[in-house]
């Protein structure tokens, strides 16, 4: 049998290009596993803060702190978003910039560990962002994070324990120094089988074409030495 091909993502909470390249890979996996030989495929997020400065309580709207943080007009801004939730539309997603709270994910993404070690890493991650863009909830608050991280199954003493002691926030900081190794610096960001990286919000056609590309070779170097053997008898 195969090894499954390994999807490593570098994504931030509060990165709308990473919510909408989620959905286009997720899309691009139910097209791949309608396959006769479909391919198999692990799945893994790892963390990225995209304005580690951010504090958690920030003044102001997403049009506030992207004119501040880019240096831009507020009305290109304006432009921009509409521009962004346009492509989320049409990705399945209904993004509300008006109700969203901008904040600093470094706990969202301890969590996101946290989830990880409990097999709810995936769950977590949708949670997390579907809070975010889509419903306008605080993401960067323990006591909020505690309400969604029970929302999907996880013990809200246990994950209390795990933001207020910083348990995990060597695991955010090792994922954000491989990202570094690896010249990552922007979001989102796919490493595929630890070799081939794709940037950005593919659709997800392009994720069709890379998997089967790749299970196709996978089964052709599974099916070599069975050749060769039959070669030499």
């Amino acid at each position: 049998m195969s090894q499954p091909i390994s999807i490593d993502i570098w994504s931030d909470i509060a990165c709308p290009w990473c919510y909408i390249g989620k959905r286009n890979l997720e899309t691009g996996l139910a097209a791949v596993a309608g396959d006769e030989d479909a391919p198999k495929v692990t799945v893994t997020f790892h963390s990225f803060e995209l304005s580690p400065d951010t504090p958690v309580d920030f003044d102001g709207d997403e049009i506030d702190f992207l004119a501040g943080h880019k240096g831009m007009p507020r009305d290109q801004v304006v432009g921009m978003l509409d521009n962004v939730t346009g492509i989320a539309k049409n990705a399945g997603l209904e993004y509300r910039f008006d109700l969203l709270k901008h904040t600093n994910t470094v706990k969202a993404h301890e969590l996101l560990h946290h989830a990880k070690a409990n097999d709810l890493q995936h769950e977590m991650e949708e949670r997390l962002m579907s809070a975010y863009f889509t419903e306008g909830k605080h993401v960067g608050r323990i006591d909020d994070l505690i309400e969604l991280a029970v929302e999907v199954g996880l013990d809200a003493d246990e994950a209390r324990a795990a933001l207020e002691s910083e348990k995990h926030l060597p695991d955010v900081r090792q994922d954000q120094a491989q990202a570094r190794a690896y010249g990552i610096q922007g979001v989102p960001f796919f490493v595929i089988d630890g070799q081939y990286g794709i940037s950005g919000a593919q659709p997800p056609a392009t994720f069709e074409n890379v998997l089967r590309d790749l299970w196709a070779k996978r089964g052709e170097s599974d099916s070599a030495p069975a050749d060769q053997e039959e070669a030499a008898v």
